[in-house]
């Protein structure tokens, strides 16, 4: 009787192991994709409450599934992409028929978000944002050039099929750019922020008080601004500011998207300082406000967040040097400094 290969046993209780592990993982999995498309069909449905139309092609000046899309995918993994392809098919089907446009734009909403995650992989990006370059990589890799898929895709194929005219193209590629970019830099942030947050019972009193005077102080500067017919929306980045001095992502991302809710809500219904201009002049205006804010808050905060970590390590580096200090010399740590002359 033959007797059995230690290395290629070895390899079947592998296996065996894996096929075990991908078992049990496989109903999280589906658990965690059906999750992922409900979420990001009700995102939608939200999204498509501000909604404009460009050349006949509705679309949204704020798309947030495209960011809770690419968070999922940056916290649970690519096998997240099924629930994104889900989520559009499902918000396709209460909007019209599926056809090739349709198909297109299930495409690209899905293959933008997953190349924006594999893109920020090979950056070495970190959830935490905790870094500079976490930041810049997210807005240069992660919303301007991954979502060039989704606008791509979903317009061609609208030209292909007849449905948009081969003349509106980059009008309406612009405006899907624009919210899918939004989409990302404003919703994503405050997703991976509070993935971080302290616990409510760590954070002290004074700093919920803080916490509470910064958020009544950004919804009313938020009305004002976008209630006026001056143009007066540049004061709201002091407010950006404080928040990520103080609070960092967690402050400064909540504050964003309250700014950005109000002004979306005046320019698409064209009140406020965004009195008589015409639509596209509207977009612009309002992109403008909604990328600068993002990015203040987003860079500042990885700013913040890295020079307290830099402070941080730098402070337990000198308490170590200290405590070796005391081990060799014992009480020299507590001695008068300067000497007494």
């Amino acid at each position: 009787m033959s007797r059995p290969v230690p290395g290629r046993r070895r390899c079947l209780m592998a296996d065996v192991v894996g096929t075990g592990d991908i078992r049990r993982a496989a109903p999280a999995v589906l658990l965690g994709n059906l999750v992922l498309a409900a979420v990001y069909y009700g995102a939608a449905k939200v999204g498509l409450l501000e909604q404009v139309v460009v050349a006949g092609a509705v679309v949204s000046p704020l798309w947030p599934p495209t960011g809770i899309a690419l968070s999922f995918l940056l916290l649970l993994g690519l096998r997240m992409w099924p629930g994104i392809a889900l989520g559009t098919l499902l918000v396709i089907s209460t909007l019209t028929r599926l056809d090739l446009a349709g198909i297109g734009v299930i495409a690209g909403n899905t293959l933008a978000p997953v190349c924006a995650c594999v893109m920020l992989r090979r950056a070495g990006f970190r959830p935490e944002l905790d870094r500079l370059r976490d930041g810049v990589a997210l807005v240069a890799l992660g919303a301007f050039a991954a979502m060039v898929i989704s606008a791509t895709l979903g317009s061609g194929t609208q030209v292909l099929t007849g449905a948009l005219p081969a003349a509106d193209f980059w009008r309406t590629w612009a405006s899907w750019w624009a919210g899918d970019a939004m989409g990302v830099l404003v919703v994503t942030p405050l997703l991976l922020a509070l993935r971080t947050a302290q616990p409510p019972r760590a954070i002290p009193l004074y700093r919920w008080a803080e916490a509470a005077a910064l958020l009544a102080a950004t919804v009313g500067m938020s009305l004002l601004v976008t209630r006026t017919t001056l143009a007066v929306l540049f004061l709201v980045f002091p407010l950006i500011v404080w928040a990520a001095l103080r609070f960092q992502l967690i402050g400064a991302a909540p504050c964003v998207l309250v700014i950005s809710v109000f002004a979306i809500s005046a320019a698409t219904g064209r009140y406020g300082p965004f009195t008589g201009h015409s639509l596209l002049e509207a977009m612009v205006n309002l992109q403008a406000l909604n990328a600068s804010a993002a990015l203040t808050a987003l860079l500042l905060s990885a700013i913040v967040t890295e020079q307290n970590a830099i402070r941080h390590r730098v402070e337990q580096a000198c308490q170590e040097l200290a405590e070796v200090v005391d081990r060799l010399a014992p009480g020299e740590r507590r001695r008068a400094w300067p000497p007494e002359g």
